[in-house]
């Protein structure tokens, strides 16, 4: 079975994205040199991105970009390189490559896909998707990167859920930059 994983960065105010949707926030502190060589090992991977529609519209929007080459170059290959599916119910088709696009009910496709061969996935953003399958019990870990801002305003990755989720911790790294990587597994 397929393994099924959230990567978000969030602020200690608990929020993944701020007013507006602005992320810029989270590249703060990417001069560190150990949390650009960590960022880059895990952009370098082999498996499958899992977005939602804006998060989709900002990543597409950027990675394949000439700018993303000059700026991470390591990050942006890999991120143009590996399969990507994105949810939409309004979008006609997807045009960065190695896209599918995927208009269907959300939960049982996610269901599908994990009980297929292939790699790891891996929802980046997509708070929308992340509300939808947390209380179904499909996601296996969630890695977030605590950085040390507070926006004040923002979106959580669980808007719109209606119950707790209960989890355990399973691994921690900080980095120098202020940045705490935090990995959790559903359970108590």
């Amino acid at each position: 079975m397929r393994k099924l994983i959230v990567f978000n960065h969030i602020s200690v105010d608990g929020y993944f994205t701020g007013e507006n949707g602005d992320f810029r926030w989270a590249h703060a502190g990417s001069d560190d040199p150990e949390y650009a060589a960590w960022v880059a090992g895990n952009a370098s991977g082999d498996g499958q991105l899992i977005f939602g529609r804006i998060t989709y519209d900002l990543m597409a929007g950027y990675w394949p970009t000439a700018l993303a080459d000059q700026h991470d170059p390591v990050v942006a290959k890999g991120m143009n390189n590996m399969q990507k599916v994105v949810f939409s119910r309004t979008m006609e088709k997807a045009l960065w490559n190695n896209t599918k696009l995927v208009k269907t009910d959300i939960v049982s496709e996610i269901r599908k896909m994990k009980n297929e061969s292939g790699p790891g996935m891996v929802i980046m953003g997509s708070g929308s998707i992340i509300s939808q399958l947390a209380p179904e019990q499909v996601i296996d870990e969630y890695q977030i990167v605590l950085d040390p801002v507070a926006l004040g305003k923002g979106r959580t990755m669980f808007d719109g859920m209606n119950e707790m989720l209960s989890l355990k911790l399973t691994n921690t790294r900080t980095f120098k930059n202020g940045k705490v990587f935090l990995c959790f597994q559903p359970g108590t």
